[in-house]
């Protein structure tokens, strides 16, 4: 029989394996294993309030297969009405991952807008990297999408 502590080790690696595995791109919009793209974060908030504000359940839109959140109707009817001017770049995949040609899960709260753009990263130190030469990276990535998705 296996000690306790071996069978928490074994747990622990599985969890990290599972958690940090890149996302097996399929979908031109990620969504979280609910079916929200960005985690059920309202997009439209990151321009007009400048921080990640959960979407509300009451507020919702289908756009690209994806279910997305908002945080008011008048968020949701912005982003129905332009959705391309909201939506996070590269489907809302980890920018930096695309940058490096392959796709990874999003934290809501590690952002950026560039230039107008959303880009979410897979968490805030991916995002400090990202940043340190984000304008490479964003040409990078640029490169690689859609591409990245097959």
């Amino acid at each position: 029989m296996l000690a306790k502590s071996s069978i928490l080790t074994v747990l622990a690696l599985a969890m990290t394996l599972f958690v940090a595995a890149p996302v097996q791109a399929t979908d031109a919009i990620y969504s979280n294993w609910l079916g929200r793209a960005i985690g059920g974060y309202d997009p439209v908030a990151y321009f007009t309030e400048g921080k990640a504000v959960e979407g509300e359940s009451a507020f919702t839109a289908k756009w690209m297969g994806a279910n997305w959140r908002f945080a008011s109707a008048a968020n949701r009817d912005l982003f129905v009405a332009a959705p391309e001017k909201y939506a996070p770049k590269y489907g809302g995949y980890c920018a930096y991952a695309v940058s490096q040609n392959y796709t990874a899960k999003i934290d809501p709260t590690a952002w950026t807008v560039v230039d107008g753009k959303l880009y979410l990263n897979y968490s805030h130190g991916v995002q400090k990297t990202w940043n340190a030469d984000r304008d490479a990276y964003i040409a990078a990535a640029d490169n690689n999408w859609p591409g990245v998705l097959q």
